[in-house]
């Protein structure tokens, strides 16, 4: 059997199909390809369930004769929309899509009703290859890091790019980066979270983070480094697989940490845990603690982001409770 998985981004998203992939090679013995974008290629590339990791820099016309050649039994469609749809169209095979919930997500985001279903996405996700035969592991998420990505702390190669870096382990990894800024804290709340943790930080973030990861460092103490910008993805993978606990917005390195059984501290602003993307751990674990403002009226005020509070208050983030911190 030759299966097609369909997931084009992000990276958080991208790691919770991984239970899809593993359950589809280890329950049917399926060779699994994989559709995503090129720019996330490093999230899967070392996964071994993987047969066949196929890229497209934009449009989905770039691969169709190389997957018309492949001749799936099936497509699992973990992305469901336009561009997946096309791709479903020109090979013309028997496809599964999962349920986005889109109409119970307007709800919440736009008249505070919640009629959002109690069920991790994950789980959606794994639902629709139920028709297969194919049932939960219970496993949790997966995340495989290449050799050459490999960056022990404290070791050469990470002392070549850091040389006067004085982290040693234990230490906390603090993503501080989002896709969007109502997804992050304000940096002055960041500041003053990393004054309270004992051991050594490791700030992680994109290049887009760099500048503000310096201002955190210089200001919160010789104990925190920033390494945002520093790092490939799967080395920033690395610094969250040796970290004893990360502390994270909802962004695609919570995924990445739960992947790893990490301790989490996952801090929400405008999005909700509810729309089933918290910290996914195998069954019967559980190392996570969600830090959110309760009972705001205006929250969630979108199922992804905005670039500035709608409400100019902030106060989903700005109200974040901070003692849970001082015990690290």
């Amino acid at each position: 059997m030759k299966i097609l998985i369909i997931r084009f981004s992000s990276i958080g998203d991208i790691v919770l199909t991984t239970p899809v992939v593993r359950c589809l090679r280890q329950q049917l013995g399926a060779e699994v390809h994989y559709l995503t974008k090129k720019s996330f290629r490093a999230v899967l590339e070392a996964n071994p369930y993987i047969e066949r990791l196929i890229t497209i820099e934009k449009e989905v016309t770039e691969v169709v004769p190389l997957l018309k050649k492949e001749r799936y039994d099936y497509i699992i469609d973990l992305h469901h929309n336009l561009r997946s749809w096309r791709v479903k169209r020109a090979l013309g095979v028997k496809s599964y899509h999962f349920d986005k919930i889109n109409a119970a997500k307007w709800l919440i985001v736009n008249l505070k009703i919640n009629r959002l279903p109690p069920v991790h996405i994950v789980d959606r996700y794994l639902a629709t290859i139920q028709a297969l035969g194919v049932s939960n592991d219970g496993q949790g998420l997966d995340y495989f890091i290449p050799n050459a990505d490999a960056l022990p702390v404290g070791g050469t190669a990470f002392q070549e790019i850091f040389p006067q870096a004085l982290v040693a382990s234990p230490f906390t990894a603090f993503v501080i980066g989002a896709a969007h800024a109502t997804k992050r804290l304000p940096t002055d709340k960041i500041i003053s979270i990393c004054r309270k943790i004992q051991q050594p930080i490791i700030l992680l973030g994109g290049p887009e983070d760099a500048p503000v990861g310096a201002d955190i460092a210089a200001a919160a103490g010789a104990h925190v480094l920033n390494a945002c910008g520093q790092l490939r993805l799967n080395q920033s993978a690395d610094m969250v697989r040796q970290a004893a606990q990360v502390i994270t917005h909802d962004t695609g390195l919570m995924h990445v940490a739960a992947a790893f059984r990490k301790k989490i501290i996952s801090v929400w602003g405008n999005t909700i845990p509810e729309f089933g993307m918290y910290p996914y751990y195998p069954s019967g674990v559980n190392y996570s603690t969600v830090l959110e403002v309760n009972g705001l009226s205006c929250r969630p005020c979108s199922k992804i982001g905005h670039s500035r509070c709608p409400k100019g208050h902030f106060r989903c983030m700005r109200e974040i409770e901070e003692t849970v911190f001082e015990q690290l």
